[in-house]
């Protein structure tokens, strides 16, 4: 599959590796998908988060990416669904912080290289395997012949989770960047 990525699609996986690397991480996941994507310039995809407003709001959409690895990757939307249940997400992430240290359910963190598998490299989560093999499927329903970044971004735009949901609430969904891309220009 990779052979069909575009220099800019691989540059995006290497800067998400990059990222993941970072801050330690033990695995490559969507957010640090979509950071890479925030990296770019002059690319496809680049054009249409700086078109969207998405590369000014970079500090918030960190923001939001960690305010949702330290609630687990739970979406705000999970979260909503819980505390109609009656469970308070917050109350039990303050509490786990409180016993394991600030950031405990972030999860994946590494200490010096112990995290790296026998390859010497960082592997992806299953959500952002994922997303990589959404990226496949939209270019190929598009009859694109090449994996473009913005393929990437638009299969980050449809993948329900907290990903999906902070490019949602920075103005980023998939009809957004189908309208830059293909429709005659930002909103």
């Amino acid at each position: 599959m990779f052979e069909r990525f575009t220099k800019d699609a691989r540059a995006v996986v290497k800067g998400a590796v990059d990222h993941a690397e970072g801050e330690g991480a033990d695995s490559v996941d969507d957010g640090h998908m979509l950071l890479a994507l925030l990296d770019r310039e002059a690319s496809r995809a680049s054009f249409a988060l700086a078109s969207l407003g998405a590369t000014r709001r970079r500090d918030s959409i960190e923001g939001a990416l960690g305010e949702a690895r330290r609630r687990g990757g739970l979406s705000q939307a999970d979260t909503e669904a819980l505390a109609e249940l009656g469970i308070d997400v917050s109350e039990i992430v303050s509490r786990v912080e409180e016993t394991h240290g600030v950031g405990a359910l972030a999860g994946g963190r590494r200490a010096g290289r112990s995290g790296l598998g026998w390859t010497g490299r960082l592997p992806f989560t299953r959500e952002a395997k994922d997303t990589l093999e959404k990226s496949l499927r939209i270019a190929t329903a598009r009859r694109d012949r090449h994996i473009g970044d913005e393929h990437i971004l638009f299969a980050l735009t449809v993948r329900p989770g907290p990903i999906s949901e902070v490019l949602a609430d920075h103005g980023v969904t998939h009809e957004s960047v189908e309208r830059v891309l293909y429709g005659g220009g930002a909103e």
